[in-house]
């Protein structure tokens, strides 16, 4: 390959990895402009989501691996119904039982609440890539990075030259793009989204005004874990590699992205998940990958220092 098709493929890889990074860093941006809170449990809602897929691919297929391929697109889209339901309804019950009993507790109370349940999630995963399933590997190996089967092929699209676009890259543009549209739609044109940013805005002045605040803010959480959802499906599908920490990892980008793009803002953090991914990638191409973290992070905090709102974010004073 040349110099060029080296640059343009790491592009694609970049842009496709950055995309599943917006879809994590929008749930972290949404609950942080409605209720001021870093949901440090995201990322670990997004490994179970990919651990659940993993398992329904398993039990789908008898744990025969000849079957695999058999699952493919179809398969998929059923992930891409199951698996988001689940986060969403998990999603749900953190709030209600670990983060809306604090509301009106000291701002640091939800925060720690917050590190709680990642540890707890975090466990979970723990405890169920041990479980006795031949998809999952060898039992006991519950540490282990988990093989996800091939569903859909990497195999160029294109008929000729040496850059490299596959079905898969193709999935993540057709999935996050229509919904990154139509997450925009909805905070911008429906009901709810109009309560959505009024709670974000004025909380007590949306419930004098009939809005049901608790009920707006856990329909939030309900959409990120739908979103974290529906990226853990890609995610595995994408990279055919998941573990019991890789909701750490991919949290810590997703949150950076929404912190580089302007936490609260949505396009902001869907540009700040492209452009995480995309100089990942070419710090593993042209520097190396164990200064990957270090590229990523100097960038953050060299844009911070002249953009503390983001690239996007509108500076606002704090309320007190």
């Amino acid at each position: 390959m040349t110099e060029s098709e080296v640059f343009l493929q790491q592009l694609v890889t970049g842009f496709s990895n950055g995309m599943i990074i917006a879809l994590i860093a929008l749930g972290y941006t949404m609950v942080y402009g409605i209720v001021e809170l870093i949901n440090f449990a995201h990322g670990d809602l997004f490994m179970l989501g990919a651990f659940l897929a993993l398992t329904l691919v398993g039990v789908a297929c008898g744990g025969n691996p000849e079957q695999y391929s058999s699952f493919g697109i179809a398969g998929v889209l059923l992930l891409l119904l199951v698996v988001p339901i689940f986060c969403g309804a998990l999603n749900w019950l953190i709030d209600r039982f670990a983060y809306r009993p604090l509301r009106s507790g000291p701002r640091l109370a939800p925060l720690v609440s917050a590190l709680g349940v990642s540890f707890v999630l975090l466990n979970i995963g723990l405890f169920w890539g041990a479980m006795p399933l031949q998809i999952f590997g060898q039992s006991g190996a519950a540490a282990a990075p988990k093989s996800f089967p091939e569903l859909i092929s990497a195999g160029n699209l294109l008929s000729a030259g040496a850059i490299i676009i596959s079905m898969r890259d193709l999935l993540v543009f057709i999935v996050t793009v229509p919904l990154l549209i139509g997450l925009t739609y909805l905070v911008k044109k429906t009901r709810l989204g109009t309560a959505m940013r009024a709670v974000a805005q004025d909380p007590t002045a949306a419930q004098l005004m009939g809005i049901d605040v608790d009920r707006v803010i856990s329909a939030t959480f309900v959409l990120g874990g739908v979103l974290a959802g529906v990226a853990s499906v890609i995610y595995s599908v994408y990279n055919n590699t998941i573990h019991f920490q890789m909701g750490f990892r991919t949290g810590i980008d997703a949150f950076s992205a929404a912190v580089l793009g302007g936490i609260g803002n949505l396009p902001g953090a869907v540009l700040g998940g492209v452009l995480i991914g995309i100089i990942r990638s070419m710090s593993d191409q042209y520097i190396s990958s164990s200064w990957t973290n270090i590229v990523v992070f100097s960038i953050l905090i060299g844009v911070l220092l002249f953009r503390p709102s983001g690239l996007l974010g509108a500076h606002v004073r704090e309320k007190v």
